[in-house]
């Protein structure tokens, strides 16, 4: 015969057992945690103030960006963004290339991206360094494009980095 065990033995096991199960999920969670923040990057954002403009809802029509890119955007960026421009004083010295462009402002969420480029856009930036000769000009807190031509652009830049 087996012996009849009590039931404060049978609430113990339980007790313990509830106890090892809540310490390996602990330990399963402490194990994720530092794994997934070694995977998190922070995207490249303008070091002017501001948020994202209207131009980040709008439909942009690839063929306009272009012509307006060529316009405006290339003298700094080089031919089809392709990068290459000296900007003596500023940390690395050439003006950032949008072709391919900065690679934690890429995201398969197109409305994800659209909203990276488009801060860039809206506000301008000033590169790192001690007195870049050139910075980025506030193309829509200033003024100097419509909403509907940022958003051209936008399409554009984007169309230059459809294989990322």
């Amino acid at each position: 015969m087996k012996p009849v065990q009590k039931e404060d033995d049978m609430e113990d096991r339980r007790t313990l057992w509830t106890f090892w199960g809540w310490l390996a999920a602990a330990a399963l969670l402490l194990c994720t945690v530092p794994a997934i923040s070694a995977a998190t990057v922070d995207v490249a954002r303008p070091t002017n103030p501001g948020g994202p403009g209207a131009a980040a809802t709008l439909a942009g029509n690839t063929e306009s960006g272009a012509k307006i890119f060529a316009a405006n955007c290339m003298p700094c960026h080089g031919a089809a963004g392709k990068g290459g421009i000296p900007n003596p004083g500023s940390t690395d010295g050439t003006v950032p290339p949008l072709n391919p462009i900065d690679e934690t402002m890429v995201s398969k969420d197109s409305k994800a991206f659209t909203y990276n480029i488009d801060l860039f856009l809206q506000n301008g930036s000033t590169p790192d360094g001690p007195h870049p000769a050139i910075r980025m000009p506030a193309w829509g807190a200033d003024k100097m494009l419509t909403q509907q031509q940022i958003a051209d652009v936008i399409a554009y830049i984007v169309s230059l980095n459809q294989a990322k």
